[in-house]
Formats: structure tokens, C-alpha cells, sequence
């Protein structure tokens, strides 16, 4: 990135690229309503530039990384014929291993999420990091296209594709049976209906997801690690209603509402990104995953 601060950056610019990362608004009312914040020596290419994710960047576990095998498999998926998938899983594992789906944002199978996907088979299970752009040719190496492609496909059709990936790990030679679901965003929302709708599934984390109705709550068997950002606003909205249907129904479940924290803030590949906040979500989801998934 360049010189500019997170904390000389106005909340608002940070809700304007929220917009413009969920389709709200197109790229030319994102960069003209941006512009309005390009002031002093801030330069509009530059305020664009801070905004956007530095995926080469902040890679933390690399693709080659010998601590892992990783390689990208096809699944049979009941919307799309196949499925295309990251698989990681321990080198050296001598056992049968939980499973975790990691489930990508609203713009497909990106480095991010990819990277994602190996930080949690590092921590000693196998991962599945499906691609629900496959059917229309994959994630297509940038974001904005991702997100083009991804609004052509029907989030529910996209649900029983990621419901095929739990079949998939299911029978997965080298998982032990015990299979939990963490997702991002669109992600988080694929998890918490993942819940809704398998009801041996082990654990769901969504970050930042949008939330089932209150009549589908009864159906989570599964236990929940629920987090939220702060300043997520649009998504928080939400949230009551869903912590009334759990407590309704007496389910399993921990919230944590992240303090200053805007949508995104698990991904460090954006100026949304919270250190503190992200460090701790993922040490929480780990160690759910580790109580539940072994």
C-alpha cells in the first residue's frame, strides 16, 4: 500500500467501499462518490489504491508451503455437475483428520481465501475451499469480475453446491467424519444455513454472515461460533432477532461483537482489516474446531 493511514480514513469511505464490494452500487458511482474524499494530498488513484486488496502482499502460508500437500480436486455437485476445490491437509498427518469447508466471500475462490484455507489445515485438519465460480469458468483472478460472475449464480443453488462439499469431505478417505463450515460474508451466510440444513454437521462459524429466519433456527443441531464487527451496521441489523430464535430454542451457541471492527475485518488483505480483532476470532474458531471436530 502507500503512506496513507487507516485511521486518517473517514468511516464513511470505509461504508462506500462496503457498498461497492456487495454490488450496491457500480464501480463508477463507487470512484465518483469516492472522489469526494480525495482531498489535500490525498489523490483519488491513491485512495483507490489503499482501498483495494493486496492479496500478493499478505499471503501467510504460500501455496508451495512444505508443511502442507494441497491441490485442487473436482467434487460432483447437484446445481453445477462439478465443483472445483482446494483440498490442503497436513503433510505429515498420520490420522484421519476433521474436515473444514472454508467458504469464500461474494466473489469466488480468490488468494485470500485460498490462504485462509491452509492457515486452518496448518492447524492440523483437512480443508475444503470450494469455488462456486466453476460452472462459469472460475474465479477469474480479479475481484471485481469475481463478484460479476458470482451475482450470475443463485446463492440457494450455491448453498447445495457447498452442502456437496460436506458429502465430498464425508467421504474422504483421510477425514475422520467429523466436519465443521467457517465462512466469510456470503460465506458466513453459506455457514449458518449449512447448519440450518445438515444436521450432522460438528460446528459453523460464520464471520460477519447474514442470518436464517427465525423459523429455521429449530433445525441448527450443530454448535455456533457467531462474529461480528462493530461498525458491520447492515449486517448487525440482523442479529437481535437471530440471538432471540437461539435463545428461543435453547441452542448451542457463542456470539462476539468486535469492538471498532468494520465488516471484512478478518481479511488482511484490506485496509478493513483488524489485527486484534481478526488474532482472536481465528484463535476462537480454531479451538472450536479443535474441541468439536476430534
Amino acid at each position: 500500500m502507500n503512506e496513507i493511514k487507516k485511521e486518517d480514513i473517514k468511516q464513511e469511505v470505509f461504508d462506500l467501499y462496503d457498498d461497492y464490494a456487495h454490488n450496491r452500487i457500480d464501480r463508477r458511482d463507487f470512484m465518483q462518490k469516492l472522489s469526494a474524499y480525495a482531498v489535500g494530498g490525498l489523490t483519488l488513484a491513491s485512495l483507490t489504491s489503499f482501498l483495494m486488496p493486496d492479496y500478493k502482499g499478505a499471503i501467510q502460508i504460500k501455496s508451495d508451503d512444505p508443511r502442507l500437500k494441497s491441490e485442487y480436486l473436482n467434487y460432483t455437485s447437484p446445481k453445477a455437475g462439478t465443483i472445483k476445490a482446494l483440498v490442503s491437509r497436513p503433510a505429515d498427518a498420520k490420522q484421519k483428520l476433521g474436515g473444514i469447508i472454508v467458504v469464500h466471500e461474494n466473489r469466488g475462490l480468490n488468494a485470500h481465501i485460498e490462504d485462509v484455507a491452509r492457515r486452518a489445515a496448518l492447524a492440523g485438519f483437512i480443508t475444503v475451499a470450494p469455488d462456486m465460480l466453476t460452472p462459469l469458468g472460475g474465479y477469474p483472478g480479479n475481484d471485481d469480475q469475481g463478484r460479476e460472475l458470482q451475482s450470475k449464480r443463485d446463492r440457494n443453488d450455491m448453498l447445495e453446491d457447498f452442502i456437496a462439499a460436506y458429502d465430498f469431505l464425508k467421504n474422504n478417505k483421510e477425514c475422520n467424519g467429523e466436519i465443521g463450515v467457517v465462512g466469510f460474508c456470503f460465506g458466513g451466510w453459506i455457514a449458518n444455513m449449512m447448519a440450518v440444513r445438515i444436521p450432522e454437521l460438528a460446528a459453523a462459524v460464520p464471520f460477519y454472515g447474514g442470518q436464517p429466519t427465525a423459523a429455521d433456527v429449530p433445525k441448527i443441531k450443530a454448535p455456533l461460533l457467531l462474529h461480528y464487527g462493530e461498525l458491520d451496521t447492515r449486517v448487525n441489523e440482523g442479529w437481535p432477532a437471530y440471538e432471540a430464535a437461539l435463545k428461543e430454542n435453547k441452542k448451542d451457541y457463542a456470539a462476539f461483537i468486535y469492538p471498532k471492527a468494520n465488516h471484512g475485518f478478518h481479511n488482511d488483505t484490506t485496509p478493513r482489516y483488524d489485527k486484534e480483532a481478526a488474532e482472536l476470532a481465528w484463535k476462537r474458531t480454531i479451538d472450536l474446531f479443535t474441541q468439536k471436530l476430534r
